[in-house]
C-alpha cells in the first residue's frame, strides 16, 4: 500500500526561504486550506495519508520531501543547504524510523531531497544551491549496496531538480530543459512544459494519475494529449513559497 507523509502549514510560513522568487504577503488560511484539499486529492488516489502537527517555528517545515529520500530500503536523512531548515529532520525522522532504517548524512555534504528524482534503481540528484557534490557522493555510498545509480545532474535557475523536471512513470519525464544539464538525462523520453509555463516542470504521479497545479493549464493539455490523466489542484497560495507538488508530500510503499 501507498503512504504519504505529510505536515500541516506552519503558520510562520511567510518567512520562509526563498531562492528565486520576490517575497510576496502569504495568506496563511488559504495556504492551509490548499494543503488540505492537496491532502485529500492523495487520498482519494488510495494512499494512506498521515499528518504530522505544524511546527510554528519552523517556516518551511510543511515541505516534507526535503528532510529525507525515502526509498524501498531505508530512509536517508539528508543534511539540508538550508541552516535554518535543519531542526525539521528530527521529528520527521521518529514518523519515518517506523517504515524504513534510517541513515544520516554527514558534514560537509549538503543535499535536500527535491534534488532527488528516482526513475527505476536510478537516483538523478540535482547539483544545486541546496545540494553540494559531497552531498551526491555520501547519497551514492549509502544507497550503493542495494543497487542504486546516481546520476548528479547541474541545476542553473531554480531551486532544486524537480523544480524543473519530474518522473511521469516508466522512463517518461516533464521538463523545462532551459533549467537543466540535460546530458545526464538522455535516453529518457521528454515531454516539454508549455513555453509560457516555465515552472511547470514540477508534478506528481500517483498510480495512473498526473497531479499539477492548476496555474499551469497549458501544461496540463499537453500531458493529457500524451495519454496521461490529468488532475489540477490550486496552490497557489503555497507556490509564494516556491512549492511544488511533490515537496509537499513523502510518498512510498509500506
Amino acid at each position: 500500500m501507498l503512504k504519504a507523509i505529510t505536515r500541516a502549514v506552519s503558520p510562520a510560513i511567510g518567512q520562509c526561504e526563498l531562492h528565486v522568487l520576490a517575497r510576496v504577503e502569504i495568506d496563511v488560511a488559504k495556504a492551509a486550506a490548499q494543503h488540505q484539499a492537496y491532502q485529500r486529492a492523495l487520498a482519494e488516489a488510495g494512499l494512506a495519508v498521515t499528518s504530522l502537527p505544524p511546527q510554528p517555528d519552523l517556516p518551511d517545515s510543511v515541505f516534507v520531501e526535503d528532510p529525507a529520500v525515502v526509498l524501498d530500503e531505508i530512509a536517508v536523512m539528508t543534511r539540508m543547504g538550508a541552516l535554518s531548515r535543519r531542526p525539521e529532520s528530527e521529528s520527521l525522522a521518529e514518523a519515518l524510523c517506523a517504515f524504513r532504517p534510517l541513515r544520516w548524512m554527514s558534514e560537509p555534504a549538503t543535499l535536500e531531497g527535491g534534488d532527488v528524482m528516482r526513475i527505476g534503481r536510478r537516483l538523478f540528484a540535482g547539483l544545486s544551491a541546496r545540494t553540494n557534490s559531497q552531498g551526491i557522493e555520501q547519497l551514492g555510498a549509502l544507497t550503493e549496496e542495494f543497487g542504486y545509480t546516481v546520476v548528479p545532474v547541474r541545476v542553473k535557475g531554480c531551486l532544486h531538480l524537480k523544480s524543473a523536471c519530474t518522473p511521469l512513470g516508466g522512463d517518461a519525464i516533464v521538463a523545462n530543459r532551459a533549467m537543466l544539464d540535460m546530458a545526464p538525462l538522455a535516453g529518457l523520453r521528454v515531454i516539454d512544459v508549455a513555453p509560457q509555463e516555465p515552472w511547470a516542470g514540477n508534478t506528481l504521479s500517483i498510480d495512473g494519475t498526473l497531479l499539477i497545479p492548476s496555474a499551469y493549464p497549458r501544461t496540463a493539455e499537453l500531458l493529457a494529449r500524451a495519454g496521461y490523466r490529468v488532475r489540477a489542484l490550486d496552490i497557489s497560495e503555497l507556490m509564494k513559497a516556491e512549492a511544488g507538488l511533490t515537496c509537499s508530500s513523502l510518498i512510498f510503499e509500506t
